[in-house]
């Protein structure tokens, strides 16, 4: 048993999230999780709510909360959400915790000790009428690039160009709309990442089995243009958390909180502590995971992300970790994910144009999405989620092949031989023949998830469901039972052994279904199939109680995928 520590990029706190942003992050890495624990590992899987910035203020105002109400109810409602989507975080924290506070202070007063932090004088735009400086966000305004009228003052989310708030045609404050806007000077914090260049780089190539989307697009950032570029880690904003150096006060920073940028990855850290405080546990209990002094040094540490999330988690968050001078735990392994797109276009927050979580839950159970999103996951390039593809892969692999399997037979053996396990005859060649290809085809599925590597994963378990589907059609108990009773039960009792299988396996990818499947044999759980393969089928004993279940996936109509195609093309309800 090894110990892994896994995190999922954290999400905004400003509203509910799309299917793209699950399958980004949150889903491969529970995938994983669940895995690795299947397996007997011990995990600590991490995730929070990112509650500082720009996003939260704007979302609160938008609800007429104060800032500190609005996340606290969001965080409730993103928790509940990732719980009935089977997400299973050890803790589910949040950026705004005084944890969080504490830590961030204090990789701040490291990095100054360090000389790694230094003061800017910078031009930024003041509203007179709000009576505040605008950050990037806060200023919107007429793309120069597409025309488009709601640019932000960083990105044009309609052409995706990088922008500077002065680029804007007909700026304006995104908080009151006012145009009474000037340049003013003010001081910012920068973090110096252009003196760990070197250092950074000699990390990044060690890392020789990451992703090489990973690896790209951190190296794109260390050498393109001039290199990397020291990062601004403070902002004029209300919300966040106070500028200071450890417990002291930071002279000439008063009135500012850290960018969201700098605290949301330790964030991390701050989680697994507030896991150990919400579990009554003492430091001891989660610095195992971060101190390499104290016991972390034999964790597995894996992230995972979209590929927009990759610069500041191979680059920002490691400066920050390495210039402490301190010993805390490293990323291991970074997988990264591109972008899910969808029906055509992208996934829209703002025009609600897609399929956001909650709505998900509201028309089809947890797992219907779970296998669609991780059996196309994005891994080597953009995939695209179109109604047509899902409706077929749902029928196809969930209905005809997984859960026609488990109704064909429990029925059958229901209806041949009662409510209990059939003995009959001994398993033959046939019975052989499916252990091998079972066992070859369980192999490459623990390779593919040990290697995270996810569609091929998927892959390889619709590969064992249709190896069952196929023994049963060649076996064919409801003809054999007519000739050879005692060959048919034997037949009947392979098949509720693969359900056991079925359970055990599919449980990472689908695990509402799989507690369904497990539960056909009550008196037995669905553990791993570790050992001789044949051995662990066997176990299923003549004379075991099972229990028909309820249909595990009904199939997808027509006039069902047309009806949400149509709810789900814009402006969200």
């Amino acid at each position: 048993m090894t110990r892994h520590l896994i995190t999922s990029a954290i999400p905004y706190i400003n509203g509910i999230k799309h299917l793209g942003n699950l399958v980004g992050s949150q889903l491969p890495a529970d995938l994983y999780a669940r895995y690795l624990r299947a397996r007997g590992h011990e995990v600590m899987f991490i995730c929070a709510t990112d509650e500082h910035g720009t996003p939260a203020e704007l979302a609160a105002k938008k609800a007429g909360q104060p800032v500190a109400v609005y996340c606290a109810e969001m965080h409730k409602t993103q928790a509940d959400i990732a719980a009935r989507f089977g997400l299973s975080f050890d803790h589910f924290g949040r950026s705004s915790s005084e944890r969080n506070h504490l830590l961030t202070q204090h990789f701040a007063g490291k990095l100054a000790e360090a000389g790694l932090i230094r003061e800017v004088s910078e031009r930024q735009v003041y509203s007179n009428a709000d009576r505040r400086f605008l950050p990037d966000r806060y200023i919107e305004g007429t793309c120069p690039n597409c025309g488009y009228d709601k640019a932000r003052g960083d990105q044009c989310e309609n052409c995706t160009k990088q922008l500077d708030p002065t680029d804007l045609i007909n700026p304006r404050s995104a908080i009151s709309g006012s145009t009474d806007l000037e340049i003013r000077e003010t001081k910012h914090l920068y973090l110096r990442q252009s003196a760990m260049r070197g250092q950074l780089s000699d990390w990044i190539d060690s890392k020789t089995d990451w992703p090489i989307l990973t690896t790209s697009i951190a190296r794109k950032w260390l050498n393109d243009g001039e290199g990397l570029q020291d990062r601004g880690i403070t902002r004029d904003l209300d919300w966040g958390i106070p500028v200071k150096k450890g417990d002291a006060a930071w002279p000439g920073m008063e009135g500012k909180v850290f960018y969201v940028w700098f605290d949301a990855p330790i964030e991390y850290i701050a989680a697994t502590a507030e896991w150990a405080d919400r579990k009554g546990q003492p430091d001891a209990a989660w610095r195992r995971w971060w101190r390499t002094d104290e016991g972390a040094g034999d964790v597995t540490y894996t992230q995972f992300m979209g590929k927009d999330n990759v610069p500041f988690h191979t680059l920002s968050f490691p400066a920050t970790i390495m210039g402490s001078g301190e010993p805390w735990k490293l990323v291991d392994y970074i997988k990264s994910f591109n972008y899910l797109t969808y029906d055509g276009g992208q996934f829209s927050t703002s025009q609600g144009r897609g399929v956001f979580m909650d709505h998900a839950l509201e028309i089809l159970p947890a797992d219907y999405w779970r296998w669609w999103l991780l059996s196309h996951a994005p891994e080597s390039s953009d995939s695209e989620f179109t109604w047509e593809n899902f409706q077929a892969s749902v029928n196809k692999d969930l209905a005809d092949v997984l859960g026609n399997f488990v109704s064909r037979i429990t029925k059958f053996s229901r209806a041949k031989f009662g409510e209990t396990v059939p003995e009959g005859a001994a398993w033959g060649p046939r019975e052989a023949e499916l252990v091998t290809a079972l066992t070859e085809r369980l192999g490459a599925y623990e390779g593919f998830m040990d290697a995270r590597e996810v569609r091929k994963s998927a892959a390889e378990l619709r590969a064992m469901w249709v190896l069952g589907n196929e023994y049963l059609q060649a076996a064919a108990p409801w003809s054999t039972i007519k000739t050879d009773p005692e060959a048919a039960a034997a037949q009947a009792r392979m098949g509720l052994a693969l359900i056991r299988l079925y359970a055990a396996i599919s449980a990472p990818f689908i695990p509402f279904a799989a507690a369904a499947m497990e539960a056909v044999l009550p008196g037995i759980p669905a553990d791993w199939p570790e050992g001789d393969l044949g051995d662990y089928l066997a176990a299923v004993q003549p004379g075991q109680a099972f229990a028909v279940p309820e249909v595990l996936f009904a199939k997808i109509a027509d006039t069902d995928r047309e009806g949400w195609q149509a709810r789900f093309a814009g402006l969200r309800a």
